[in-house]
């Protein structure tokens, strides 16, 4: 089948071209998967299934004639998992998961021309980390290949178009006896990254000179700050603006921010979190929450000058209050947004749950509430 990501929400500010900088040499027509490097693919398949409402897909290991790894491929709306996990102690799949933990390795990005975009990359100066490769089943042939980017996170292009395949050849069927219901999710809506102090503007013009991506938005240490920690954040999109990639990094503060307590335990630069949109983020919540998913704490406080702030929305407010929901207003609309805590034991990964009612932006009015919420969960873990 094809490929069905092709509804991927555009993300153009009317009447603002935000985009018309990007350049148009990489067309991207949506994220095709995301694959982490996790300790017990088994385990986490269980987790991500139960947790989070991810669906099976497709399964690859031992059964298929795989004998370095096993991967599972769950999949939720438009939103595909990889969760990979190594079987050789001395291969280099294994040596990234000791130093980094559980973690995204691959952002992989589908594409209508895989070798070109390859070529279009590389001879911008990126890194090679797949050689054009075609790989065949019955059920047609997919072209990919790969690039580095920030520390040991790579982006794979992806060419789908003569594949009517489950996933990708090599893969079987998954097949369980456990299912448990979705949350709502439906596509990925953005990918941050951190990067080390100093390497924020080398990042952003690598996807403005290698990728043709544009800077949709900035924001300083006066806007993303609290009285004891900052951070800088650059936002890449592509042309079409179904990628987006924020680039983090820290700035200097009183105490260990966020991003130099990820840094520390990932052992280096790497992808922070990843932002999943809903179409009713109240619902999504109450069963993620349901099912154990911690969120960051947001002060009851924070509510008493949302209507002050956001003006009116079509959601009851005290729902919001009850579930830590937090929200946000631009030019365009508002949203609604909350983070989950780590979703492991090293403070890195975590993942967002957005619904956009309009809003193009990031949450800029919830950015202190926020990292009060991060400071005080890092201040539990003697980190701050």
């Amino acid at each position: 089948m094809q490929n069905d990501l092709t509804e991927v929400e555009n993300f153009t500010y009317s009447g603002a071209k935000i985009f018309d900088k990007a350049q148009d040499f990489l067309p991207i027509n949506g994220t095709d998967y995301v694959e982490l490097y996790v300790g017990n693919a088994k385990q986490a398949a269980h987790f991500y299934k139960t947790a989070f409402g991810f669906q099976d897909l497709a399964y690859a290991g031992l059964e298929t004639g795989l004998r370095d790894r096993t991967s599972y491929v769950l999949q939720q709306g438009k939103i595909r998992l990889v969760l990979t996990t190594p079987f050789i102690p001395d291969s280099d799949m294994a040596r990234h998961l000791r130093e980094h933990g559980d973690g995204v390795k691959v952002i992989a990005l589908w594409v209508d021309d895989a070798f070109d975009a390859y070529q279009q990359t590389t001879s911008r100066g990126a890194k090679s980390y797949m050689k054009p490769t075609t790989l065949n089943d019955s059920n047609g042939e997919v072209r990919m290949s790969g690039i580095h980017t920030y520390g040991e996170t790579v982006h794979v292009f992806v060419e789908r178009k003569n594949y009517t395949g489950l996933f990708l050849p090599g893969y079987e069927k998954l097949e369980t006896a456990y299912h448990p219901g979705d949350t709502g999710l439906r596509y990925i809506d953005h990918m941050v990254g951190n990067v080390e102090m100093g390497s924020m503007d080398v990042w952003s013009e690598f996807y403005a000179n290698v990728m043709g991506f544009a800077n949709l938005v900035t924001f300083d240490d006066k806007d993303i700050s609290t009285e004891y920690t900052a951070l800088m954040s650059k936002v890449m999109t592509n042309g079409n603006g179904y990628i987006k990639f924020p680039i983090n990094e820290p700035a200097i503060g009183k105490k260990k921010s966020q991003v130099e307590e990820y840094l520390d335990f990932y052992k280096g630069a790497g992808c922070q979190h990843i932002a999943v949109a809903t179409n009713d983020i109240v619902f999504t919540i109450s069963e993620m929450r349901k099912r154990g998913v911690e969120f960051l704490y947001v002060p009851g406080s924070y509510y008493d000058t949302v209507k002050e702030r956001v003006g009116i929305i079509e959601e009851d407010l005290n729902e919001l209050k009850k579930w830590g929901i937090m929200v946000d207003r631009d030019e365009e609309g508002y949203l609604l947004q909350i983070f989950t805590k780590p979703v492991e034991d090293r403070p890195t990964l975590f993942f967002e749950i957005i619904q956009r009612k309009g809003a193009k932006s990031f949450g800029k009015g919830n950015f202190q509430a926020l990292f009060e919420s991060i400071e005080a969960e890092q201040a539990r873990r003697g980190t701050l």
